[in-house]
């Protein structure tokens, strides 16, 4: 049995924050607004795991109203949230994803990225697509007053 899931995340950018997206840490003058670090990649990822099974989506299993989970590296949610598609008896077949960003520019940075969750998900980074794209200065990710992420996975049921 294989299944398909979906997932997309949006975070406001602000001076003074931190920006991790994927896993790696990428130098710039804005940063992620979140309760978690804020890595919109890695939740866009775990959603679309979490779908793709029927357990919901990150906020039920990780509640940003939780001091548990205030500045969480988002590896950690990702771990976690592979663990439960795990225990229903799938795998990953394959991830593809796009960040929506003005700036900085991604591609540079999509290789350490996709080694950065491979590692997390214990797969082969060819397993993986990671794509990055400006929205040609239209809308809240044009005027970088945030930044998006879209992620689709396929899962396979495994074989006991």
């Amino acid at each position: 049995m294989i299944r398909i899931g979906q997932g997309y995340d949006v975070h406001r950018l602000a001076e003074g924050e931190t920006l991790w997206l994927g896993g790696i840490l990428i130098p710039h003058s804005k940063g992620t607004v979140a309760h978690s670090d804020g890595d919109v990649l890695l939740h866009a990822v775990c959603d679309a795991l979490l779908g793709a099974v029927s357990l919901g989506d990150i906020g039920t299993h990780f509640p940003d109203t939780s001091a548990q989970f205030k500045n969480i590296d988002s590896k950690i949610l990702l771990r976690e949230t592979y663990s439960l598609v795990k225990a229903k008896g799938f795998e990953i077949v394959n991830i593809d994803s796009t960040i929506s960003a003005q700036q900085p520019k991604l591609k540079p940075y999509i290789p350490e990225i996709k080694k950065a969750m491979a590692d997390v998900l214990g797969i082969d980074t060819e397993r993986i697509s990671v794509k990055a794209t400006t929205t040609e200065h239209l809308g809240f990710e044009g005027r970088e007053e945030g930044i998006s992420a879209l992620a689709a996975v396929l899962v396979m049921k495994q074989d006991n």
